[in-house]
């Protein structure tokens, strides 16, 4: 019983291969041109195509134009826009800057004069110190050389005296007040030399 199995099974197989070969003869079926039907499929394919092709044509690639020329007017109103903000922000740099460098001059000049100012008021207030001490300065030396004439007076007095005393003690006779004030005279003159 096998064998007969594998008979018609292989008999099968040999007829079902032949019947395939004489249709890979004839083509693909879908290329069947003699087929009514593939012409139907290849009449409606074009038709469908061109319905399409009007309909993106006439509606849909109109709204798409329509909309990438809103884009790009967008987009060239926005660059416009950005050119102008940016010009208008180089204009107020430039001003800023300009306002920076003014006023940087007139507080230079500004402090230059108040330099000048105070150079001047030292120079017063050095002046007006100087002439003080000056004043006081004259005071003073004439308040020394009174009291150094004071001083020598009562020196010269002290001298007389001492000498008086000395030369009395030593001679037992008291000199004369004239000789006494001669020779101390000479002595200061000499040792002020």
């Amino acid at each position: 019983m096998r064998p007969l199995a594998t008979l018609v099974g292989l008999g099968s197989v040999l007829l079902t291969s032949s019947a395939f070969a004489e249709e890979a003869k004839k083509g693909m079926p879908q290329l069947d041109f003699h087929n009514p039907l593939t012409i139907s499929q290849v009449v409606w394919l074009a038709i469908i195509f061109f319905a399409l092709y009007l309909l993106l044509a006439k509606w849909g690639l109109p709204r798409v134009a329509e909309v990438l020329d809103k884009r790009a007017a967008t987009i060239a109103a926005d660059l416009d826009a950005a050119r102008g903000a940016k010009s208008a922000a180089d204009a107020a740099v430039a001003e800023l800057t300009e306002a920076t460098r003014t006023a940087q001059a007139t507080a230079r000049n500004q402090v230059a004069t108040a330099v000048e100012a105070a150079k001047g008021n030292l120079i017063a207030q050095a002046a007006a110190f100087d002439a003080r001490l000056h004043t006081q300065l004259v005071e003073a030396e004439r308040r020394i050389s009174a009291a150094r004439a004071a001083s020598v007076g009562a020196l010269r007095q002290v001298a007389i005296d001492a000498t008086a005393d000395v030369v009395t003690r030593l001679t037992g006779t008291a000199p004369s007040p004239q000789s006494v004030d001669t020779a101390v005279g000479a002595a200061l003159a000499a040792r002020a030399s």
